[in-house]
């Protein structure tokens, strides 16, 4: 029955011929994908990463030519805009292998038949552990690995996994998968390899359950290569605020690229987006440029300068002072640190600090108005 509503669909008169008629089915097919995570709400983000996100990773990280790996893909959305960055840049259909895991086989469903409408070939395995423990791809290694995973999962079972060889930088906590996820990616990073991770803003600076030490390890072993701030309402699933993560496995590999080494970009993209209903907001063509020419121009060296309140590139010892948050708002001087942004306690620490000062002005206030008051000679 699937097969003969795609035929039927394709058999639509569009008056365009092969690959555009192909190219149209393919943005109809998108197009119910999006309506249908609107209307899920909550559940729609478990298949559809929105779509402008998903361009401006794969703008950044142009992945022209390679392997391109989803460890936990959805309804293939990253694959498809990788196929198209490509196919834009003068590439072929066949540049690219694509190849992903997902663990909900009704969403790996929707994978296949998203990339099959396209005529997009792809190695997608399901099985219903996931990647973390069932990796079907465990020996593989990737050039591009794009990644939407589900933000601060908390029962991936990673008490059954406590000596797992992938967690390299140290155990991801047993309530919260992020750094499960980031080290997963690195894993599978071929040894030039580049990979773009979305996360929810606390994977920047949390210190719970030793995920600081992780974030320190992974800074240290200079593997972050760019932290990107997203606006708000980007997404169908969740308010919860996000970000970028770039990963990089050698910032020092040659050709168009400059040596990186102990730097890491920060881009702060909170004013970006424009609203396009009540409730949620995308990138617009412009904006998915200016942030990525900021990114290549500061990996190829060419024209890039840091500029108050939107980029700066840090050294690891700025990084180091900075106690290992990766906010990007910490460094290109955004007076508006979004309390997401920052531990709790950190920020619990900062308040009472200050209200400590002000009863201390109030006091010094309230002693100076008693000796004026006992210096005042009424007259009777």
């Amino acid at each position: 029955m699937l097969g003969e509503l795609i035929d039927l669909v394709s058999g639509i008169a569009t008056g365009e011929p092969g690959d555009k008629a192909k190219d149209l089915l393919g943005r109809v097919y998108e197009y119910f994908l999006g309506g249908f995570a609107g209307s899920e709400g909550k559940r729609g983000g478990e298949f559809y990463t929105p779509r402008s996100i998903v361009r401006l990773m794969v703008e950044m990280l142009e992945p022209y030519k390679g392997s391109v790996y989803d460890p936990c893909c959805g309804s293939g959305g990253m694959f498809v805009q990788s196929e198209k960055f490509m196919e834009s840049h003068g590439g072929r259909i066949g540049d690219i292998a694509i190849y992903g895991q997902e663990s909900n086989n009704t969403t790996w469903k929707l994978c296949k038949m998203n990339l099959a409408v396209r005529g997009i070939d792809a190695d997608i395995r399901w099985n219903n552990e996931g990647s973390f423990h069932k990796d079907e791809l465990k020996d593989l290694r990737f050039d591009y690995i794009l990644a939407n995973p589900p933000f601060n999962i908390s029962d991936w079972g990673g008490d059954r996994l406590r000596e797992d060889s992938r967690w390299i930088y140290g155990a991801p906590p047993v309530g919260n998968a992020n750094y499960g996820w980031l080290q997963h990616i690195l894993w599978h990073l071929a040894p030039n390899g580049t990979a773009g991770v979305v996360l929810a803003n606390g994977s920047m600076s949390s210190t719970q359950s030793g995920e600081d030490v992780i974030r320190k390890g992974m800074i240290e072993a200079d593997v972050v290569d760019c932290m990107v701030a997203l606006p708000g309402q980007l997404f169908y699933s969740t308010q919860i605020p996000a970000c970028l993560w770039f990963l990089a496995r050698n910032k020092n590999p040659g050709g168009k690229l400059r040596d990186r080494r102990g730097e890491v970009l920060f881009i702060d993209a909170r004013k970006f987006g424009t609203m396009v209903d009540r409730t949620r907001k995308e990138f617009c063509d412009k904006d998915i440029a200016r942030i990525a020419s900021i990114y290549h121009g500061w990996r190829e060296g060419k024209g890039y300068e840091n500029l108050p309140g939107l980029c700066k590139t840090a050294k690891l010892d700025e990084i180091r002072d900075h106690n290992y948050v990766l906010t990007p708002g910490r460094y290109v001087g955004a007076a508006d640190i979004e309390d997401d942004d920052v531990p709790f306690l950190e920020r619990f620490d900062s308040l009472r600090a200050k209200l400590d000062k002000q009863f201390a002005k109030a006091d010094e206030l309230t002693a100076i108005i008693r000796a004026k008051l006992g210096g005042v000679v009424i007259n009777g």
